[in-house]
């Protein structure tokens, strides 16, 4: 098979996928949820348990771990990395390798109409608001409300979006 004909998509059949999704190559999805009209571009990795609603933009290098939820019309800039655990570790009090039930899932939410700017990064537990624009390079560390715009590390809230539509 020719370099160009090499199709670089890893997509597990536990995906559930709407229609007209697009997904760029060399990406990653498995045991997660795509809604319809989404387009994943590449070097993406949505792993299990994710969802990613309708008419939603997840731009390249980004990372969508297990328990986060994003909502429909939703934009994710480039490399945008999501957390799920605020006290990672790699063993356990034994000093074995952890698995899976060795911890728990901290669950994020990014609503409706949301924007995550180029490089942030969200932490687990905390959800983004319906409209709400975080810009480039914050740290999401706590919740931020429905119709702002919110910057830097930590994020905070500048402004309100006095124009609901955009």
């Amino acid at each position: 098979m020719a370099e160009k004909e090499k199709d670089f998509r890893c997509i597990a059949d536990s995906v559930k996928m709407g229609k007209n999704v697009k997904v760029f190559q060399f990406t990653n999805l498995y045991g997660c949820k795509i809604g319809d009209n989404t387009k994943v571009g590449a070097f993406v990795e949505i792993q299990k348990n994710a969802e990613i609603g309708k008419n939603c933009k997840i731009s390249s290098h980004s990372f969508v771990c297990e328990g986060v939820k994003i909502e429909d019309n939703v934009f994710i800039g480039h490399g945008v990395m999501f957390i799920n655990d605020k006290y990672p570790r790699a063993i356990t009090k034994s000093g074995a390798l952890q698995t899976e039930s060795d911890w728990k899932v901290e669950r994020t939410f990014i609503k409706k109409g949301a924007s995550i700017g180029t490089n942030s990064v969200v932490l687990s537990s905390v959800t983004v608001g319906e409209n709400s624009i975080v810009g480039a390079g914050s740290v999401v560390t706590k919740d931020i409300p429905d119709n702002v715009i919110a910057v830097g590390n930590p994020c905070r809230v500048i402004r309100k979006i006095e124009d609901k539509s955009r």
